[in-house]
């Protein structure tokens, strides 16, 4: 069984955005409330560059790949919208990748 799928991005916020950017991409921001509406959520961490000004990581962890993949289908015109509404607050944006877990076997719990 695959452990649980994880999205990682790296973004580089524009300094006089920074209030907004927080806004949108913390722990009880404007993308995870719109992410807590799938039932395939898990979490999203959002982590501070402590060497680099300005850069931030996000860690968004689902249930699989295919509650991610239904969460996008569901939500396709909001997550656009969203996307679009936080343009401007960041100087670059980069996907890291996607992850899965290794579980080595352990079955995962019901709930995240």
């Amino acid at each position: 069984m695959a452990g649980k799928y994880t999205l990682i991005w790296r973004f580089r916020v524009r300094p006089d955005c920074l209030a907004d950017f927080l806004a949108c991409y913390g722990p009880d921001g404007d993308w995870v409330r719109l992410f807590r509406r799938s039932p395939g959520f898990c979490e999203t961490l959002l982590l501070k560059d402590l060497t680099v000004p300005d850069w931030y990581l996000t860690i968004d962890r689902w249930r699989s790949e295919a509650a991610y993949g239904e969460f996008r289908r569901e939500f396709a015109l909001e997550y656009a919208q969203l996307d679009r509404q936080c343009e401007g607050l960041t100087l670059a944006e980069e996907f890291l990748g996607a992850f899965c877990e290794e579980n080595r076997g352990a079955e995962l719990p019901e709930t995240c």
